[in-house]
């Protein structure tokens, strides 16, 4: 399913659905959204598309990590020059099908760091290019993709968006461990 409108108009129905009064920031009115879901599919297709666009950059924040096809998605970005890094929580990433893809990652060159400065750093998503948000409960795991019933949104050329994406991504960055491979 996709969708495109203005960002605002999204942030101000989720604040009356949820009866939040939090401060918003506007976002210009050229900022598309796109939502889907899984398992139907649509969910890891926006996340693809996410890393496939970028050209520059991209800052991935998760909590389970184990996706063959997000991995590959990030090595191939890697590969063709983009600036590729990844924070995930430590504690939720253990077993071995996480630790297989960050080892990928790591031994593809990609800093990758774990964080566990919180009870569960439970973030999940991606800013491309300082200008594109994907973000929703799409954890970065193959059962994600295939067996629950998750969401995600891309929001595309909306720089202001990404920017406060991307300050939070760096704050995590920061509090956490460079990944040590296990091979």
């Amino acid at each position: 399913m996709r969708a495109t409108t203005q960002i605002t108009a999204i942030l101000i129905l989720a604040l009356l659905l949820t009866g939040c009064a939090l401060p918003v920031q506007a976002a210009p009115a050229t900022c598309a959204v796109e939502v889907g879901f899984s398992p139907e599919g649509s969910a890891q297709e926006l996340v693809l598309r996410a890393v496939e666009s970028a050209n520059r950059e991209i800052r991935l924040a998760g909590y389970s990590f184990t996706s063959p096809e997000v991995v590959r998605a990030l090595v191939a970005a890697h590969r063709r020059g983009v600036d590729v890094r990844v924070v995930v929580d430590r504690r939720g990433n253990t077993g071995k099908a996480n630790v297989a893809a960050l080892n990928l990652l790591a031994g593809a060159g990609i800093p990758t760091r774990t964080i566990s400065a919180y009870a569960i750093h439970h973030d999940k998503f991606i800013v491309a290019d300082r200008k594109t948000v994907e973000t929703g409960s799409f954890n970065y795991t193959r059962a994600a993709a295939q067996r629950n019933s998750e969401n995600a949104l891309l929001v595309s050329a909306c720089p202001s968006l990404a920017k406060q994406y991307l300050e939070h991504w760096e704050s995590r960055w920061g509090q956490g461990v460079d990944w040590k491979m296990t091979y």
